[in-house]
């Protein structure tokens, strides 16, 4: 009981900060560029962690470790070295592109950033890919909320429904109230609870079982299961091969960076693009080393189900890996028990800083883009921002609905939205900054093209097995970006005036 009290103490002490900062940055939304991009005044610090923290979701603390722990390292490993690329090539060639091009062009979301590149007067390429913003956010949001629901009723025992919209409801409130602004800087000290989680988990894992030659020695017991070129399964207890085509598969997690909506959004946010560099290193090397741990964490799960300090886990129960953990810290008194508070905050830190992104992302695809871009109604700011958190309460409603299943794999959610964002977003960004011959026709049928190819590569095509069983963003990448160029080329080039800018943009983007 007293460990359940402290681990409670830490959690509401977490939560409770998270509102306040969205209460006190409540005032400060004066605008709808305020609400929606903090008015471009993120500073370096705050713009790396903020689009880490809002990249790593609960996968980063619940998925990684638990697909460590139920298959070894090939899995997770191949897919870790994929999205530490991608991070480090999006901050690389994205990031200040994309700041100065959004900023010159007066765009505040990437929808109005994608028709205002290609001079869509109509709107086209606004409303779809803000159709397309809210497809995939809403199921991402609902992984989120469904890491919460498994967090609590894992933890205390509760009602998964109970203590789902709970954590939803922190959420909704500290971002409807504080905007883009609250939602990065709450990010900023949720990446740091993240990244103080990880390294206690990893402290006391080693130490419980005796340290990490302990730990690899349990683990080399499963075949494969410490092998890049094979994976273990556990179902036979065998090792299968690890084909060059699954690795490629696997890397291609690190396409998806350039279609991410809300990590492009910090990208536009910056008050000084010359400081993105600075972003850039701070956010890569925090990635890396906090991929390499979560994969480690689930590693040293495993061999403390073997001696007998945590459950055996099975199935998509792998994902709770850190939660057994923490819980098996917290028995250790009041200190353990705080500090195991600290771990599961973490948790909490790792789903919110994602959700509340993603919930801002989608709130200004539907009151900025659909209703007065698209919509043409011109709202005033009061109205505007009423309509934008309005939108955040209805989302995050269909999102627990979404999430009402407590044996939804949050591994398995995360990986076919980010498929989805990447193959319908990620060609067209790339184009839209690199190749002045890009245009609206292009970039229309590309985006479609990627989104239709996920949901018919995932549902259909991977189904056949083989060689086509492989993750669905890549060959949907590929296919929109051929379909974006092909396009491009087949219809009239864009007006002079929109090639005009692109070579102002880039002539000074060194």
């Amino acid at each position: 009981m007293t460990s359940q009290i402290c681990i409670i103490i830490a959690i509401l002490v977490y939560l409770l900060g998270m509102i306040y900062i969205g209460i006190s940055y409540s005032k400060k939304n004066t605008q709808a560029d305020e609400f929606y991009l903090g008015g471009r005044k993120l500073g370096p610090l705050v713009t790396a962690m903020s689009a880490e923290a809002s990249d790593m979701s609960s996968y980063l603390l619940m998925g990684l470790p638990g697909l460590a722990y139920i298959s070894g390292l090939a899995d997770v490993g191949w897919t870790a070295i994929g999205l530490a690329l991608g991070t480090y090539f999006n901050w690389l060639l994205v990031s200040k592109r994309i700041r100065r091009y959004s900023s010159k062009l007066g765009a505040i979301t990437i929808p109005e950033f994608f028709a205002k590149r290609y001079g869509d007067e109509k709107h086209i390429l606004t409303c779809i890919a803000a159709l397309i913003i809210v497809i995939f956010f809403v199921p991402y949001t609902a992984s989120g909320f469904a890491a919460c629901g498994k967090l609590f009723s894992t933890l205390f025992g509760m009602n998964y429904m109970t203590a789902m919209l709970l954590s939803a409801a922190v959420i909704v409130l500290y971002c409807t109230l504080g905007g883009f602004l609250a939602v990065s800087t709450t990010d900023l000290i949720q990446s740091i609870t993240m990244t103080v989680a990880l390294l206690i988990v990893v402290g006391f894992g080693a130490i419980a079982t005796g340290g990490f030659d302990t730990v690899a020695e349990n683990a080399g017991e499963l075949p494969g299961y410490l092998s890049m070129v094979q994976t273990y399964v556990a179902d036979t207890g065998s090792a299968k091969p690890y084909t060059p085509l699954m690795m490629a598969s696997m890397l291609a997690w690190g396409l998806g960076y350039f279609g991410m909506p809300h990590i492009l959004l910090r990208f536009m946010a910056i008050e000084d693009e010359n400081k993105l560099k600075i972003s850039r290193r701070i956010a890569t090397v925090w990635v890396v080393i906090s991929m390499a741990v979560a994969v480690l964490i689930g590693v040293i799960g495993y061999s403390m189900s073997k001696v007998g300090i945590i459950p055996m886990l099975e199935g998509n129960n792998s994902e709770t890996v850190i939660i057994q953990i923490a819980s098996a810290l917290s028995a250790h008194g009041v200190i353990p028990a705080l500090i195991a508070g600290v771990i599961l905050a973490g948790i909490l830190a790792a789903t919110m800083s994602t959700a509340d992104s993603q919930l801002l992302a989608a709130a200004s695809s539907i009151s900025q883009n659909l209703v007065q871009d698209f919509g043409r109604k011109k709202l005033d700011t009061k109205t505007s921002l009423l309509i934008a958190r309005i939108t955040v309460i209805v989302i995050s409603l269909i999102a627990v609905l979404i999430a009402r299943n407590p044996n939804s794999s949050i591994f398995t959610i995360v990986s076919f939205a980010w498929a989805g964002f990447g193959a319908a977003f990620g060609p067209v960004v790339l184009l839209a900054l690199f190749w002045k011959r890009s245009n609206k026709q292009g970039a229309l049928a590309g985006m479609i093209a990627g989104g239709i190819m996920v949901f018919a590569w995932k549902y259909g095509i991977a189904t056949l097995g083989g060689v086509f069983a492989i993750y669905e963003l890549l060959p949907a990448f590929i296919v929109a970006l051929i379909v974006n160029v092909v396009v491009s080329l087949l219809t009239a080039a864009p007006a002079g005036e929109i090639v005009k800018t692109f070579e102002e943009v880039n002539s000074t983007n060194n």
